[in-house]
């Protein structure tokens, strides 16, 4: 018998497995080599611009944010550059870690101890607390060895500072740029300038506009965004790696605003209003003053205001311009159009005299003035100088529904003026077509309608400046960051009445300021508003508020005004005033010594000529 031949058949098998594990190592070395030129050579500028993408974000730049200047240049808002210094801890400290384990040597502390040195020469680069962020030492510290993959060191770095602290560790400390928004006044036409801030959360993060002109003229001062190319963390375009910025396009700069407002006025009415609606025991109170030629805004204060680097903490009273955003009923002081239409129409001169009963009834109502009287002659003049509702209704009603309608029209009430300060209210007219029987005993006395303290104010601009009301405006210019100067255009006078009347109703309304210490019956409602050396031309207002609970006119709540014109004679400031609820002191039933302190002030703020001669003295009851 033959035996098996194991050795033979095992020798044959290896070789063939041999040779055929030779040729398969060969493929695969063919493959990975077609690959490998594939790769480097071939695919090698395609591949590396996808990696490239893949590490890279293209962000935006704010650009710098316009100023916001007074009519003189003076800076009410402006910008400045400031740095957020940040880390990336988990990186560094995987950055620290793999290289000193490659080079103790060079690396021969740990990275909390190299952290210590790194804390505290930010610390003494910046100081103990940068705009209320602590920076001393063992706070950097802290953050700098987070286990987190972002921190900011401090938000508001000056630059300079910053560039210090990123020169000397370059691969751990990064710098990203920031700006502040700054207001050197305060708390100063804050209800009109309103607040900007930065806005990290934004897409790209920026400086907005939140409140105010900041808001209502934000993309005219923020300009337009640049573009940088990045490094960024993996998985996250938002964490930049420091010192990788690149591909730069500069921003173009937002442009400026030039206000018609006159700062050092602002603050000085701002300062009396508030002083006086405390003395008053008002709720709320405001003042506007207009350049009575122009229409230009010099001054809008209230007695509430807020600081615009910290609105947060502010409640929507401060927050609110109410010399645009609060209307009220005017009272006396829309009599002014009843004077002017009776004049216009030749229906009265200033000296006829009218025989005015205690009381008169219009439809359902019996209108009565202010203190009880049987039948008295008034002189046209002394109507409107001794505040008689009753004398003023005589009068309206010769005047005729229709042309006094038309008149509100003239004046601007129950529209917008379109000044250009935000969050203007329109005010309440009613159509005539909607007029009651009762509504003609109303609109005449200030009742019934209502209009913000700048319309109020708008409609003693058109008087004093013979009959041609215009809007007001708060902007005069646009500049740009080459220092190019856009005026805005000015707006289109609207003729009220001629300028014959506008000189009579002026020359009658000199005498609400008119005092006789021997007849009372003489004196004008509001002669606590006469200044020395000028004529003062105005009128006194109260009207009474709704009553929430029986939605009836209140017995004890009112609305305080006065608008008045300095000088009559040659006018060149109108000013109004408005005070809510003002209770309990003996400043709670007129606004005009408030008036005089602001007419006091303009006469010396702008060297205002004293009148040629004093206002003769009329009788206003005979």
């Amino acid at each position: 018998m033959r035996g098996p031949r194991p050795a033979a058949r095992l020798g044959g098998n290896s070789r063939l497995r041999i040779a055929v594990g030779r040729i398969l190592l060969i493929g695969a070395l063919l493959v990975a080599g077609v690959k490998l030129v594939q790769v480097q050579g071939i695919q090698a500028a395609e591949l590396a611009q996808q990696a490239q993408k893949q590490r890279t974000t293209r962000l935006d730049i704010p650009a710098e944010r316009g100023s916001i200047l007074d009519r003189n240049g003076n800076q009410l808002a402006f910008s400045v550059e400031v740095r957020a210094l940040y880390i990336l801890p988990q990186r560094a400290r995987k950055t620290w870690d793999e290289a000193r384990a490659k080079d103790p040597e060079k690396y021969p502390v740990s990275y909390d101890d190299h952290m210590r040195e790194v804390a505290k020469f930010v610390s003494s680069t910046l100081g103990p607390e940068v705009n209320g962020e602590k920076s001393d030492e063992e706070t950097v510290y802290q953050q700098l060895v987070k286990d987190i993959s972002y921190e900011v060191l401090v938000s508001e770095a000056e630059p300079a500072k910053a560039a210090q602290i990123v020169a000397k560790y370059p691969t751990e400390i990064g710098s990203e740029y920031r700006s502040k928004r700054i207001y050197p006044n305060g708390e100063v036409a804050s209800n009109i300038i309103g607040a900007a801030n930065w806005r990290q959360e934004e897409k790209p993060p920026t400086t907005q506009g939140i409140l105010g002109l900041e808001s209502a003229q934000d993309n005219v001062l923020a300009g337009r965004m640049g573009r940088r190319v990045v490094d960024t963390m993996s998985g996250d375009d938002t964490l930049v790696i420091p010192n990788t910025e690149r591909e730069l396009v500069k921003p173009l700069p937002g442009k400026s605003l030039e206000l018609t407002i006159d700062i050092d006025t602002q603050y000085a009415v701002q300062k009396m209003v508030t002083d006086y609606t405390k003395k008053s025991g008002a709720r709320n109170g405001s003042a506007v003053v207009l350049d009575s030629r122009t229409g230009e805004i010099i001054a809008m204060a209230n007695d509430k205001t807020y600081d615009p680097t910290d609105f947060g903490k502010a409640d929507p009273d401060q927050l609110r311009n109410a010399a645009v955003a609060s209307s009220f009923e005017p009272g006396s002081v829309n009599k002014i159009v009843t004077a002017a239409a009776a004049v216009e129409y030749g229906l009265f001169k200033p000296d006829d005299v009218l025989q005015v009963p205690g009381s008169l009834k219009v439809a359902d109502r019996t209108i009565k003035d202010a203190w009880t009287h049987g039948t008295v002659p008034m002189s046209f003049t002394g109507v409107f100088a001794k505040s008689s509702n009753v004398g003023t209704l005589l009068a309206a009603q010769e005047v005729g529904k229709e042309r006094y309608a038309e008149m509100l029209q003239k004046f601007g009430l129950g529209r917008r003026t379109n000044s250009g300060v935000p969050a203007e209210e329109s005010g309440v007219v009613p159509p005539l077509n909607q007029w009651s029987g009762s509504t003609f005993g109303n609109l005449p006395i200030g009742q019934g309608l209502s209009m913000t303290l700048l319309q109020m104010t708008g409609m003693y601009q058109a008087i004093a400046n013979d009959g041609v009301r215009i809007p007001p405006r708060l902007i005069r210019a646009e500049i740009g960051a080459e220092g190019a100067r856009s005026e805005k255009q000015r707006p289109e006078g609207v003729r009220v009445v001629s300028p014959e009347t506008a000189k009579t109703v002026r020359d009658m309304f000199r005498h609400v300021a008119q005092t006789d210490p021997r007849d009372a019956n003489q004196n004008g409602t509001g002669k606590q508003a006469a200044l020395p050396g000028y004529q003062i031309a105005g009128k006194t207002g109260t009207a009474q508020q709704i009553d929430p609970v029986c939605k009836c006119y209140s017995q004890v709540d009112y609305w305080i005004t006065f608008a008045g014109i300095l000088p009559a004679d040659n006018p060149r400031y109108v000013v109004g005033i408005m005070l809510d609820k003002p209770h309990g002191t003996q400043f709670s039933g007129s606004a005009a010594p408030l008036f005089h302190d602001i007419a006091a002030y303009l006469t010396q703020r702008f060297q205002v000529p004293m009148s040629a001669e004093q206002t003769p003295f009329v009788r206003l009851q005979m």
